[in-house]
Parts: structure tokens; sequence; C-alpha cells
């Protein structure tokens, strides 16, 4: 994310004055409060640790969080995007980089709300210059990490070198059911085919 977030800071004529903000997609706030769901500290953890890796760098940027995609009557998670961009707007924001911190891939809520609908609202709202960081979607370094997590997630080595040896006896069993397969097949075509030959003769003689 910090690598995107950087690219597209570069477009601005002016990046370091370009508010970075991190659009979530909301949920109902009884999931987190009632149900225990770690959700929003998740997201916060998440922007606190890509925001550390840019100052690493040099981008000390002004970010803040919002939740969009919000639904039906009862209460979502705060601040709200459309809420807030309005709020930086009355502030004097005049450059802003949308940035759709939970969203793995392109779809709906990044190409129509946040590019359209949000995109309409800010400008409404007095600011000036927008821009969006792209969806992670393929992105080496997010396909990387996730090939690591799932390495993390394997059993111990010994439980590995174990199941390793079940399934070379598994492979030998599946090789032993094989063979007996491809040769009964081969049986079972020349017992057909020596069927339709013989009823061919047998018609040919009548």
């Amino acid at each position: 994310m910090a690598d995107l977030i950087e690219k597209e800071l570069s477009v601005f004529t002016n990046p370091e004055e370009v508010m970075i903000f991190f659009s979530a997609h909301g949920v109902p706030l009884t999931y987190v409060k009632d149900a225990g769901d770690p959700y929003r500290d998740q997201m916060e953890d998440c922007i606190a640790l890509i925001m550390e890796e840019l100052k690493s760098r040099g981008t000390l940027n002004d970010h803040t969080l919002a939740y969009q995609s919000r639904v039906g009557p009862v209460q979502w998670l705060k601040p709200y995007t459309d809420e807030v961009l309005v709020e930086l707007g009355q502030k004097g924001v005049k450059s802003l980089l949308a940035v759709p911190v939970s969203f793995v891939s392109e779809h709906i809520e990044t190409l129509e709300e946040i590019d359209m609908e949000y995109r309409e609202l800010a400008l409404e709202s007095g600011i000036e210059n927008w821009g969006r960081v792209p969806a992670l979607g393929c992105t080496s370094s997010f396909i990387s990490d996730l090939a690591d997590a799932v390495v993390e997630a394997l059993p111990s080595a010994s439980a590995m070198v174990t199941r390793k040896v079940k399934d070379t006896d598994s492979d030998m069993d599946m090789m032993h059911y094989l063979t007996k397969m491809f040769f009964g097949s081969v049986l079972a075509f020349f017992l057909l085919l020596s069927l339709r030959l013989v009823s061919a003769f047998r018609n040919t003689l009548h």
C-alpha cells in the first residue's frame, strides 16, 4: 500500500500538501460493540503501519480514516466517508488522495462509489485536486505477502514429513489403481471391438 500511495502522490504538483484519505468499508456498529468484531482495530493498526512505513521513507503527509458503503437505518462505524469529505473541504483541504484501504480488488465500491460519487462530492466541497490509489489487485508485493502467509500457516515440518510418507504410500496405491484401470479399459475395448466384428461378420453371411 505504501508503494502505491507514493506512486500516486508523485502525480500531484505539491505532494507534501496532499491529505491521504483512507476509506474503509464500514460495518454496523453492533458488530464491533456487541459481537466483538476486531475489524475497526485491524483497520486502525493497518493504517498506522502504512503511515509508519511512509514516514520511514520521508513522506510526512497528514492522513485520516473514514468508513463508506453504509446501508439501512442502523448506525455504522463512524466517521462516514461522505461527511468527512465535506468537513475537509470546509477546513480548506485542497488536495486529497483517496486510498481504498480495505478493498483488495476493484469493484463497484471503488470504481463507482469512490471514483464517481465521492470524487464529485469532494470537488463540490472545495477540494480541487483529487487522486485515488488503485486497489492492491495483483500487485507483486501483495501476492508475495499472501504466499508468505500461506507458508506460515502450514503445519510444522515434522507433520509435513509424516504426511509426505503417507502421501508416498498413497501415490503407490494410486499408481496401482490407475494401472489396473488402464489395462482393464484396454481389455474392455478389445472385447467390445471383437463383439462388433463377430456381429458384422454374421451380418455379411446373412
